[in-house]
């Protein structure tokens, strides 16, 4: 896990394997086929002797040959392999902590049912960044949106589909949003002592699975509301939420297909609160994703 500031976290997930397990959607339900087009994502190098797993984020197919996901999970990456399957999904085989070895039935982290190349927004952490340089919210994370492109077209009945420029803006107050990813769900119990270093991330556990949550936006102005979406994370007050390996994964127009942002930062280590999305409907990001497809 990248700790960003004190209580601003990426919400990727580490492919590292400690008690509990690499860091879902929380408080949510399978997916149960609504949102096939949703990939659970494992980004990494490609080297001589094969491919190497780093980290694992979620994401969703535009179009037969392009992901739409976070910036961060493509940042640092050169390949990527993608999982269509609902899950649970098994884990490969480790020969350490921190060196995934492809093995298992579904030959997870390094064996996918497609292959594809990661790209990352130009302006992603840029200099140009109207919020400042550094660590600070939301700094880390301006324009915070990838893409992948494929090696092979992946053929669907239906793909996710991307917002008219400016949508987010016509949107009012506790707007249904749908949440869909692979993350973690939920926090085991897990003695001090064995707890591995930093904690609390590797508390979170949960099957590498596609699941669906009910959410809401928390609309009005804030400091970087023309970049950014602000969703409820109160599973006590009936919503879901979203945390680590969620990174990427599509906020959706309640009902609809229509990707209104990526699953950008959780602002504590409980996931709860709000979270912050990297919005896609900003007229430069739309062009830059277009430059992708056919």
């Amino acid at each position: 896990m990248k700790k960003i500031t004190i209580s601003v976290l990426l919400v990727l997930g580490l492919l590292v394997v400690v008690v509990g397990g690499a860091l879902a959607i929380t408080n949510g339900e399978p997916d149960a086929g609504r949102h096939p087009y949703v990939a659970l994502l494992v980004f990494g190098e490609e080297t001589v002797d094969g491919f190497v797993p780093y980290w694992r984020c979620s994401g969703s197919l535009i179009d037969e040959n392009v992901i739409l996901t976070a910036g961060h999970c493509t940042d640092g990456a050169n390949a990527a392999r993608v999982w269509l399957d609902e899950g649970p999904i098994l884990w490969g085989s480790w020969d350490s902590d921190t060196n995934p070895t492809c093995a298992g039935e579904t030959g997870y982290p390094c064996m996918g049912d497609a292959e594809g190349t990661p790209y990352t927004n130009p302006k992603y952490r840029s200099p140009e960044n109207p919020y400042g340089g550094g660590n600070g919210l939301p700094a880390f994370s301006y324009r915070d949106v990838g893409v992948v492109v494929l090696d092979e077209p992946i053929i669907m009945d239906e793909y996710a589909e991307l917002p008219s420029a400016g949508l987010v803006d016509t949107l009012k107050n506790k707007r249904a949003i749908d949440l869909v990813g692979y993350g973690v769900q939920y926090q085991a119990q897990i003695p001090g002592k064995y707890l591995p270093q930093p904690p609390p991330y590797y508390r979170w556990t949960g099957p590498r699975q596609r699941l669906y949550a009910a959410s809401e936006l928390v609309s009005g102005k804030f400091v970087h509301s023309a970049e950014y979406l602000r969703l409820a994370l109160n599973p006590g007050g009936g919503t879901g939420g979203t945390c680590f390996g969620d990174s990427g994964g599509p906020d959706l127009l309640g009902g609809t297909n229509t990707v209104l942002s990526v699953n950008s930062y959780v602002t504590n280590v409980n996931c709860s609160g709000v979270g912050y999305s990297a919005r896609v409907d900003v007229p430069e990001v739309l062009e830059w994703i277009g430059s992708y497809l056919p």
